[in-house]
């Protein structure tokens, strides 16, 4: 099984690029995300996920680890093979997939090229427990890439500031979302400002949370 490419990028497609390797190219699926970031005729270093088949055997290439790891996760759920799950990390980074799934946020997934409302809903429903982590030492891994944007690898990092706010009454987060949406908000913007005052005052009752929700939202626009 390959594990891991190092070589020049050769060819970026739509869907895919072309990794040069010592003179062998080896064709290797990645999300737009990742593709997004590559330099033709730079030097890439990828992780690699080998999916075997009886007709074939596919490379299927990721910027980081936790990109890999969602992978993997995603493709457990039943219709989503490993094209749509790279539809879903193009449109969607591995903390927004956190957050969609803790939201319960089915239209997030539904931009996504072959998700409709139903694979979204089962998607979200069968993921809703699921903690996707790898190990501290992965994170702190450098995966060599010659990139054209600045910014993609602040999300691995800030990964931990997307994780869903712990409350003993999980009712109060629903319910609170729920009165968010109804007043126009969307609902993954809801679930995040809910979830931001719940990680400072737990405590706080359902009119508190609401009225301390919308002033995140306050914050947000004046930025």
């Amino acid at each position: 099984m390959i594990a891991k490419l190092k070589g020049v990028v050769d060819t970026i497609a739509e869907d895919y690029l072309i990794i040069d390797v010592n003179g062998v190219g080896y064709l290797v699926f990645a999300s737009a995300k990742t593709l997004g970031r590559l330099v033709l005729n730079g030097t890439v270093s990828l992780l690699i996920e080998t999916v075997v088949r009886e007709d074939s055997i596919s490379l299927y290439g990721f910027a980081d680890v936790w990109e890999k790891e969602w992978f993997n996760t995603l493709t457990r759920v039943q219709g989503v093979g490993a094209k749509v799950c790279l539809a879903i990390l193009s449109v969607l980074t591995p903390s927004q997939l956190a957050q969609a799934i803790a939201a319960q946020d089915k239209t997030s997934f539904a931009r996504a090229n072959g998700v409709g409302p139903k694979l979204a809903a089962r998607i979200v429903t069968e993921l809703k427990d699921k903690i996707v982590s790898v190990p501290i030492a992965e994170i702190s891994k450098n995966i060599n890439m010659t990139l054209n944007s600045d910014n993609e690898a602040t999300d691995i990092l800030n990964y931990e500031d997307n994780l869903v706010a712990r409350d003993d009454d999980p009712t109060k987060m629903e319910d609170a979302i729920s009165a968010l949406v109804n007043l126009g908000y969307q609902r993954l913007e809801a679930y995040k400002a809910v979830n931001r005052v719940l990680s400072q005052k737990p405590e706080a009752d359902m009119s508190e949370v609401i009225r301390l929700s919308l002033k995140e939202f306050a914050k947000e626009q004046i930025r």
